[in-house]
């Protein structure tokens, strides 16, 4: 959201507040010259449904008294359905940025659910690509204006990374860049996937350096598999900037993040997703599901190690996802709308 943020700063017809639920922490001072108001919950142990009704609620007494002429939302998270409900409630309108990706599968996790609720609520629809719009028409429920936009992730990317890093150096063992947060890679999945990774470094010259996700309990899974291993680095999480580099530094990420999938293919980076299905369809050919079977982790690591012409082919830089010029377009169309210029199906 900070290039979204960003572009409309730029705008003087618009006037923005930024609101952290409490997802992510550390976030207030991140957006320039917008301060960010917090809601200050305690959100640890939540249910999904008690995160839920805590934010809607939450979000909607924050609202009451604003009365903004627009509320944007971002993704697929609880927070994002919470505030698309909570502006329902108040009678606001919605703009959805990241809308219309769709794994097709309904999984007992609740991303694919909340994405086509936050879709059917919205006003204003960004989809990053054309498969995203298209998901969106055949969606009856859809009734709001859809506008292909490309992804302000890769914005946010393209301006943090450096034009100047080159290919992975060799080294005696090539690093791997883990992430690992999903609901649905949680307990005996997770358990697996940390048994691949020891099985990685003691099979292969490679190195593992893995951020913890904030989620105390993943964090405590991961640690007690993991900690004192040889050549697996557990890290605490890292600035965005940072991150980056750290990506850029990488020879191979492998991980369950969403944004991950669009970010590894715009650095010419190989990405292994550890899930069984995606939600992000446009299939790069940097990008390749492995699933969270250890066999089959280390199976697609071997032939990246061992097949240099499939290396290469998954190391190309593409940008399937956006250009870096989404949030522009999205902050236009922003100022479109408020002004009334916009005609929308409410």
């Amino acid at each position: 959201m900070a290039p979204v943020i960003k572009a409309l700063s730029a705008r003087p017809a618009i006037r923005q507040q930024v609101l952290l639920t409490g997802q992510h922490i550390g976030l207030t001072h991140t957006f320039g010259p917008v301060t960010a108001d917090e809601l200050g919950l305690d959100l640890r142990d939540k249910s999904v449904p008690e995160l839920r009704k805590t934010l809607t609620e939450a979000i909607a007494g924050y609202l009451a008294p604003h009365r903004p002429d627009l509320i944007i939302v971002q993704g697929d998270t609880t927070s994002a359905l919470a505030g698309a409900l909570a502006a329902r409630r108040c009678g606001i309108p919605v703009a959805h940025v990241e809308a219309g990706l769709r794994s097709h599968q309904r999984q007992p996790w609740p991303e694919e659910s909340n994405r086509i609720a936050i879709d059917a609520m919205s006003d204003l629809l960004f989809a990053p690509t054309e498969v995203a719009a298209a998901n969106l028409a055949a969606e009856p429920r859809v009734t709001g204006s859809v506008h292909v936009t490309g992804n302000s992730g890769i914005d946010a990317l393209l301006h943090a990374r450096d034009p100047a890093a080159g290919p992975c150096p060799q080294a005696e063992r090539r690093t791997i860049l883990v992430t690992c947060h999903r609901r649905e890679n949680r307990a005996e999945t997770l358990a697996r996937i940390c048994a691949a990774l020891k099985r990685l470094v003691e099979q292969m010259p490679v190195r593992i350096v893995l951020p913890l996700h904030p989620n105390r309990h993943i964090r405590a899974a991961i640690k007690a598999v993991l900690t004192d291993t040889p050549h697996i680095s557990l890290v605490e999480p890292l600035p965005y900037a940072d991150m980056v580099r750290l990506m850029e530094a990488s020879w191979l990420i492998l991980t369950d993040s969403g944004g991950l999938q669009e970010e590894g293919p715009a650095l010419g980076r190989p990405v292994l997703v550890m899930r069984d299905v995606t939600e992000r369809t446009e299939a790069p050919a940097n990008v390749a599901l492995v699933g969270t079977e250890p066999s089959a982790i280390l199976s697609a690591v071997h032939r990246l190690l061992m097949d240099e012409v499939h290396y290469a082919r998954m190391s190309r830089p593409v940008l399937p996802f956006g250009d870096g010029h989404a949030a522009p377009r999205i902050a236009r169309l922003i100022e479109d709308y408020v002004a009334g210029r916009v005609t929308v199906a409410l």
